[in-house]
């Protein structure tokens, strides 16, 4: 889409916006609007605020019916009715809600590792449906271990780690998600072997020894029953009993649904439903052999535990088919399914089972690395739980592959905190510049601690000049766009005249100009050399910005964001006499 489209789409938004509140159109909720409507402009979220700045800053000048003749001429049918409250929403309704006592809905976390941005669709989805109808929420743990032994054994292998349990509660509470009660399927294995041998007795299942590539090349492809498929019910009882009793190790028995080898999807011929697995599990220990996969587990539990309406990847629609299938044998309600599109995380590396291998090799300082994008480094950024829910939120139930732009996250996120996070001066990578012909003894800059609320005050940044010259620090950054001769202004303080540069040696030579505020001259950020405090930032990619704040940051509260300003705001997380550890927000 080119710019002139996205200008005629930011228009007809902006004026909307402005014709239903008196004439003075919030950029806020335009952008909001739009990115909820227009999930394909997310990933155009830097292009589109200064051009939405420009253009809601045109619509102000407007009177409201110059704002409605122009919205007309961009749009002839825009004033015809408004939208409903139907139209506006952006998750649809549950369907067939009377068919159930009451609304029930699980979340189903599999516990290798601390949730992460990517997974928190799911859990507010689901919150976000039970919140709407009264229902109930079930937090269950998915910790099966019914993959291969040699899939485990690798190093980018998925397994059951004991702190995720943890982790993943932690990271729900930070969200604001209440579930009713806690499930482990870990602990559920008897209920499992029940059905399991009900669904053999039934010969609806049958105990398979074939390996599984001869199954898939021999078998699958070409739709062939395997020379199992028919063995008596006698037969699969005594194997499933010595697949229970450890008389096969891992891949030489699996049980088999009777799907039909003769579906058209070869997904969904035959699948399995239980396997060996010798590994130890972190709650169980080697107590079972035997372990269900995950659409059998599912089929058999959002039965017990009364499931109404099941959220899940358009990705995953093999399993409703086994739902479905064991549900229609066992002549059980059926719960709704919904399904999603999938996010693309472009910027992101999301994964649970590399973030634990990097935190395991030292290269992640924990769960709390920012490169591991999980709910627990998102607080320590300082990422407030609302705007995370504000921006997968308006992500919907949308069918179409969405990107996600985390700008977009960060944008939610400013609304929150922009109004609560004082300004401070910051100098990353410190210059040091000498300022000659200063005629006085002292100063004392009083920037404001937020510039949109005067009453909050001023904080004090004071120094002394000794034989006509003051000394202070400006970031390495700006001290390369200097030349000589340039006229610069040091915020709050006065404005200078640039004599010398030697960036090599972080040394620049300046003179006293005036103290007058000019807003043509480039304002830049200082500390002074007498008076700061050290600073450390870890940034999303791991790497640490060091550099000088102002020395008001020694007493500042901890975990509430500041701005510094020209860089971004940050979270401060530890303190150590001089010393200031923080996270970089946005």
């Amino acid at each position: 889409m080119n710019e002139k489209e996205i200008k005629e789409i930011l228009w007809i938004s902006g004026l909307k916006n402005a014709i239903e509140f008196q004439g003075k159109p919030n950029k806020k909720a335009v952008m909001g609007k739009l990115m909820a409507q227009r999930p394909d402009l997310r990933s155009q979220t830097k292009e589109i605020n200064p051009l939405l700045d420009d253009i809601i800053q045109e619509i102000s000048k407007l009177s409201i019916e110059q704002q409605k003749e122009k919205l007309l001429q961009l749009d002839p049918h825009a004033l015809d009715k408004k939208e409903s409250k139907e139209e506006e929403k952006i998750l649809p309704d549950l369907q067939n809600i009377t068919n159930f006592k009451k609304i029930v809905m699980r979340l189903a976390p599999y516990p290798s590792g601390a949730l992460h941005i990517g997974n928190a669709r799911m859990v507010i989805l689901n919150d976000e449906y039970v919140r709407r109808y009264n229902g109930k929420l079930i937090l269950f743990f998915d910790d099966t271990i019914g993959s291969p032994q040699s899939l485990r054994d690798s190093p980018k292998a998925k397994y059951v780690i004991l702190e995720a349990y943890e982790l993943i509660e932690e990271g729900l509470n930070w969200l604001g998600v209440k579930y009713s009660k806690v499930y482990y399927k870990s602990e559920r294995l008897e209920i499992f072997y029940e059905y399991c041998e009900k669904l053999l007795n039934d010969n609806i299942a049958y105990v398979c020894f074939c390996p599984a590539d001869i199954f898939r090349e021999k078998y699958k492809k070409h739709q062939r029953n395997c020379p199992h498929r028919d063995q008596s019910i006698e037969k699969n009882l005594e194997e499933w009993n010595n697949m229970l009793h450890k008389k096969y190790s891992e891949g030489e028995a699996v049980v088999r649904l009777k799907t039909g080898m003769d579906q058209k999807d070869p997904a969904l011929r035959d699948q399995i439903i239980m396997r060996i697995s010798e590994a130890e599990h972190p709650r169980t220990g080697k107590k079972y052999i035997v372990w269900p996969m995950l659409e059998f587990s599912w089929a058999i539990d959002d039965h017990l535990i009364g499931v109404s309406h099941i959220l899940r990847g358009i990705d995953l629609v093999k399993e409703d088919f086994i739902e479905d299938f064991i549900w229609d044998h066992f002549n059980w309600q059926k719960a709704e399914f919904l399904h999603y599109g999938r996010i693309k995380f472009p910027n992101m590396k999301l994964s649970k089972t590399e973030a634990r291998n990097n935190i395991q090799n030292g290269k992640y300082e924990g769960w709390e690395d920012p490169r591991t994008w999980s709910l627990q480094s998102l607080a320590k950024r300082g990422i407030k739980p609302k705007a995370l829910r504000e921006a997968l939120y308006d992500l919907g139930m949308s069918l179409s592959g969405i990107t996600f732009d985390e700008d977009w996250l960060y944008s939610k996120n400013k609304a929150i905190i922009d109004e609560i996070s004082d300004r401070y001066f910051y100098v990353e990578n410190p210059i040091l510049i000498e300022i000659s012909k200063i005629p006085f003894l002292e100063y004392c800059a009083e920037p404001l601690l937020l510039p949109s609320n005067p009453d909050k005050g001023n904080r004090k940044i004071k120094g002394k000049a000794k034989n006509g010259k003051i000394y202070i620090f400006i970031s390495e950054r700006d001290a390369e766009k200097l030349k000589s001769k340039d006229i610069i202004r040091l915020k709050d303080l006065l404005n200078i005249e640039i004599d010398s540069l030697d960036l090599k040696n972080k040394k620049v030579k300046a003179k006293y100009y005036s103290l007058e505020l000019n807003r043509d001259f480039t304002i830049i950020h200082w500390v002074p050399k007498d008076e700061y405090i050290n600073i450390s930032i870890l940034k999303p990619d791991g790497t640490i910005s060091k550099g000088f704040g102002e020395v008001n940051l020694v007493s500042i509260p901890l975990n509430k964001p500041v701005q510094f300003e020209r860089y971004g705001f940050v979270n401060p997380i530890e303190r150590d006499n001089n010393e200031l550890f923080c996270y970089f927000t946005h």
